[in-house]
């Protein structure tokens, strides 16, 4: 899971609004979880991967497009979601996802299922938006 999610041995990983227990099993060396309940201004940039887990379409605007712009100019960002796979309900769609974030000017990069429940998407700076990156808050 570490690997798929691009975890480094050393980085710092923050999970936002994380389900009760979930976890990234067998982080590589020196690689730390830190959870966060919300997103606080320019509380994500020690981050250099996080996961935003969001329940319904009004959250993407609230919640990840918020992560987004706070993340540094290097690191990444998962946006994870219901998988309508594993029978959960959702109003959100990848598709929905990149509508809400393409426009803060990152890109996504990836798509997985991060377990049975959650899909997401991974995003990251573009290149000609890093100089600027998190400071539009």
């Amino acid at each position: 899971m570490a690997r798929k999610l691009g975890v480094k041995p050393g980085q710092v990983v923050h999970l936002v609004a994380a389900p009760r227990g979930w976890s990234i099993p067998e982080l590589p060396d020196g690689a730390r979880l830190a959870r966060r309940k919300t997103v606080a201004p320019a509380g994500l940039r020690s981050a250099d991967v996080t996961i935003v887990f969001c329940h319904r379409a009004a959250e993407l605007e609230r919640t990840a497009a918020r992560a987004a712009r706070s993340l540094a100019a290097t690191s990444a960002l998962w946006v994870a979601w219901p998988r309508r796979a594993g029978g959960h309900e959702s109003d959100i769609t990848d598709s929905l996802v990149r509508a809400t974030l393409l426009p803060i000017g990152v890109v996504d990069v990836k798509v997985a299922a991060l377990d049975l429940d959650w899909s997401g998407l991974k995003f990251v700076w573009r290149l000609e938006n890093r100089s600027e990156a998190g400071s539009a808050e």
